[in-house]
């Protein structure tokens, strides 16, 4: 593994906290608003930069439970500071409710979606997309509860390959994306 220090190429106009050593190369993939990396079975996996807008240690929410969020990259995933084209997965896993408290569990795991939220998510997909290299994946997870899919869908830069419904109402919607070469 290649030790020697290294620097993190990042666009001028979006603005952007480091928490984690930079790199040259970048990994091959992006976690567009990680929260508390909860879908990752290693959550310090090194073949991935975990960016949110949140940086905060929430200490024990329940039952023990330890919440920090921790990204190596702070940022809004509507202006991401990272090159065009540079990642060959992203995931984009945003906010999907409305209606929580911004204290309680889930709205501190989640965050929250606010007013003009169509706009916001949007300009997320736009800003995955971008980033995202020809021909690479887009994987995109939204749970239904409050919104439904299809018009989150509506937002979405191009139609999903295929997708899975998960959780106790089937109410998860994992969806994965193939950006053309072009």
């Amino acid at each position: 593994m290649d030790t020697a220090p290294q620097t993190l190429e990042i666009k001028e106009d979006a603005p952007a906290v480091f928490h984690a050593p930079s790199c040259s190369a970048l990994p091959p993939v992006l976690d567009a608003c990680c929260g508390a990396r909860m879908m990752w079975y290693n959550k310090a996996d090194r073949r991935a930069i975990f960016h949110d807008k949140r940086s905060v240690d929430y200490g024990k929410v329940q039952n023990g439970r330890v919440l920090t969020i921790a990204p190596d990259i702070q940022g809004n995933f509507s202006a991401m500071p990272f090159p065009d084209e540079s990642f060959r997965l992203v995931v984009f896993d945003p906010p999907h409710f409305s209606k929580i408290g911004e204290t309680g569990v889930l709205g501190r795991s989640y965050g929250k979606l606010f007013p003009g939220w169509e706009d916001e998510i949007q300009a997320g997909f736009a800003e995955c997309w971008r980033v995202l290299k020809p021909e690479g994946v887009l994987i995109f997870k939204w749970c239904s509860t409050e919104i439904p899919l299809a018009r989150v869908l509506e937002l979405a830069p191009d139609k999903p390959l295929f997708g899975h419904n998960t959780g106790h109402k089937a109410q998860t919607h994992w969806m994965t994306f193939l950006k053309p070469n072009s």
